[in-house]
């Protein structure tokens, strides 16, 4: 079973769903001596399948998927249907046509087998804790398992399922929080506060996350943790499958802070601050039924190049975003005095 400790290098590359996770993203971080990641939100277990033998074609050897965790508690429907109601107006200017919102577990069970019956060196969990006999069973093909937190009471309570690690998520993380329940608001202690809570309540290894977009900052979370995970920095690297407008919006003055929204998703995510964000900001806290709701208003806005119309993830280091191979900013990432000469 791969441990954190046995990576070349001590750096993940975030799981970001959506498109910007691609095979080439995951084999370069693999190849230049980290733990590259898929992300099998919102596809198909299919195309996740596909996805894994790509990678693995590409000479990825340290690989993760990434899966979400149901909501416990069925969406509140109702409150979706409202939200709806709101975007019409916007989905007629744009000739789109919005579903009506559903349940939907994002392929659970499907997604679980298909990682036990071809395991992958890594799995890691967000938005919830994974059952513990779902932990298990991918522990007993050989995979290492890790949960994605955001306080350290999650922390314990997933050590207790038998997971190998926990991804540590701070407030300055791009894209979702990693609340363990939709309705859930994460906290805003800063993540080396959070990491040292973390280390108090488990012996598990740690990985830090959140915030961390140049050599400084990881070499400080370095200290504190046993890896760190980065996904903003990454958004801009030559294999990874993020938008032309998404990429251009990353050095488009007109954006100059980020902000947390549940606009796009339901769930409280960070991403830069613009035009959608703050005409609906009493969006309601339903996942994933908002984010069926915004998906096809989020694809005209991208394929006719309005970045105010994008749900445009990025962390509090945004600026330092740069672009060129993945191997190069990992490369870049890791040149403070922690590096491993």
């Amino acid at each position: 079973m791969l441990a954190l400790a046995d990576l070349r290098r001590p750096i993940i590359g975030a799981p970001m769903a959506g498109g910007v996770s691609t095979p080439e993203l995951a084999a370069a971080v693999s190849a230049a001596g980290g733990l590259g990641f898929l992300a099998a939100g919102y596809l198909p277990v299919a195309t996740v399948v596909d996805q894994v033998r790509s990678a693995r074609a590409l000479g990825a050897e340290a690989l993760g998927v990434n899966l979400f965790v149901p909501e416990a508690t069925p969406p509140d429907l109702d409150a979706a249907r409202a939200y709806r109601r709101t975007l019409l107006p916007l989905a007629e200017r744009l000739g789109v046509e919005l579903p009506d919102p559903r349940p939907d577990d994002d392929g659970w069970d499907a997604k679980v087998a298909a990682l036990l019956d071809d395991p992958v060196p890594v799995v890691s969990f967000t938005f919830g804790l994974a059952p513990a006999d779902v932990v298990a069973r991918l522990s007993d093909v050989g995979t290492c398992v890790l949960a994605t937190v955001v306080t350290a009471e999650d922390a314990a309570r997933a050590a207790a399922t038998g997971v190998d690690g926990l991804v540590v998520q701070g407030p300055g993380a791009g894209g979702h929080r990693a609340t363990t329940s939709a309705q859930g608001v994460p906290p805003d202690q800063p993540l080396p506060d959070l990491l040292a809570a973390v280390r108090a309540a488990t012996d598990l290894p740690i990985v830090a996350t959140g915030g961390l977009s140049d050599a400084a900052s990881v070499a400080r979370a370095l200290e504190l943790a046993d890896a760190v995970q980065v996904g903003t920095a990454l958004l801009d690297a030559e294999e990874a499958g993020t938008n032309p407008t998404y990429r251009a919006a990353l050095r488009d003055p007109r954006f100059t802070r980020t902000t947390l929204t549940r606009a796009f998703s339901g769930r409280v995510a960070r991403g830069l601050d613009n035009r959608f964000i703050r005409e609906h900001l009493d969006a309601p806290a339903v996942y994933p039924a908002v984010n069926q709701l915004t998906g096809r208003l989020r694809r005209a806005a991208g394929a006719s190049g309005d970045a105010d119309g994008l749900s445009l993830w990025a962390g509090t280091g945004w600026r330092a975003v740069r672009g060129g191979p993945a191997a190069t900013i990992v490369d870049a990432l890791l040149a403070g005095p922690t590096e491993d000469a």
